[in-house]
């Protein structure tokens, strides 16, 4: 059984929360000890993902709104860009 867009963004949706509030200082994610290496890990593997669940091809051919999700793969790079 193959997943709908909506189910498909909505795991985007969870990578894009992340993102943003990691860049706007809310570390609650995280166990208390983690490195900022840690930390860059998981915002580039976000990255990663919302980047591969735009290249899908059902994705690209929905033609709703996606700015949410590159807005926050552009934090996300430069979240890691300010962080290394």
């Amino acid at each position: 059984m193959s997943k709908t867009v909506d189910q498909i963004l909505r795991g985007a949706d969870d990578s894009v929360t992340l993102i943003n509030q990691i860049n706007s200082g809310d570390f609650s994610y995280f166990m208390e000890g983690y490195t900022q290496a840690v930390v860059n890990r998981r915002v580039t593997d976000n990255v990663e993902y919302i980047e591969s669940v735009l290249a899908y091809e059902e994705v690209e051919a929905d033609e709703r709104d996606k700015s949410s999700y590159t807005t926050a793969i552009a934090t996300g790079k430069t979240y890691i860009s300010n962080n290394s």
